[in-house]
């Protein structure tokens, strides 16, 4: 990897642009639990970024410092330059950081074109009435946010059940309408918790495609958390690794898996 002023090359040859999120000294307690202790890294903008680490290392936790779910005791968190104060969910979600869940959060009684739609909340800007009535700026609001549901369909090729209630999909497809539910708000930043949890291998190989996709085709900056090895370390341009609430690793996908330390961390055995 070559650093260029902020940017840096990927070994695949592409240009990565400069830091859009930084997470500085961040320590997370839970009463007299250290969820997070002293951890900072970064995020470029155009990358993928894997947070790796075994079970009860903080990932989830991280994720959600990230989200506005949770807000830490002490550290900052900066996005495009600016210093964020305590926020809450939906207000980061108007800065545009979008999300995925471990524990797939739909709404099963709806049809996945309405579940898709949900994710456009951000963008909607005319009040109640006025979708109400469906005149003037509401129509044209609706006729937008349809737009671009309907290319997310068409990208994570979803078409054949887009009037399908989600409580009636396998497992694998719910995750692909969770996945259109976070692009539909154009997102500046993606993050996605375990995209591949629970997944066969042609499922994990189709999510692969399509996270790759959306970081080329639209650009999107990514963060995820995933337990599968053989995924981070082919999907991601950098990885940050976690144990017991602290950074063990950070560099490329080559650099963490020769890190000592962080194979002790998953094989559990000590380095003399």
């Amino acid at each position: 990897m070559n650093q260029m002023a902020g940017n840096y090359i990927t070994e695949d040859g592409r240009k990565i642009g400069g830091v859009i999120m930084e997470m500085k000294h961040i320590t997370l307690r839970f009463g007299g639990v250290v969820a997070i202790k002293d951890i900072s890294f970064d995020i470029h903008e155009g990358e993928i970024r894997a947070i790796i680490g075994p079970n009860g290392a903080g990932k989830s936790s991280m994720l959600n410092v990230i989200s506005g779910f949770y807000h830490p005791q002490e550290g900052e968190v900066w996005f495009h330059g600016a210093k964020r104060p305590p926020m809450k969910p939906y207000q980061v979600a108007e800065q545009g950081i979008a999300r995925t869940f471990q524990n797939i959060a739909l709404f099963d009684g709806m049809s996945v074109l309405d579940n898709i739609m949900t994710g456009r909340l951000t963008h909607m800007k005319t009040g109640i009435l006025a979708q109400a009535l469906w005149k003037g700026a509401a129509e044209r609001e609706e006729v937008t946010n349809r737009e671009v549901v309907e290319k997310i369909i068409d990208f994570l090729e979803i078409q054949h059940i887009r009037k399908t209630p989600v409580g009636r999909l396998p497992y694998g497809l719910k995750k692909r309408v969770e996945l259109a539910r976070a692009l539909a708000a154009e997102p500046k930043l993606l993050l996605l918790d375990e995209p591949m949890a629970g997944m066969n291998v042609e499922e994990k190989e189709d999510m692969s495609r399509y996270i790759l996709d959306t970081n080329d085709e639209f650009g999107t900056t990514i963060a995820l958390i995933e337990h599968d090895m053989g995924v981070v370390m082919d999907l991601s341009d950098r990885v940050v690794v976690m144990d017991y609430g602290q950074k063990i690793g950070d560099g490329t996908p080559d650099e963490v898996r020769n890190n000592q330390q962080v194979i002790d961390a998953y094989l559990g055995v000590a380095h003399d």
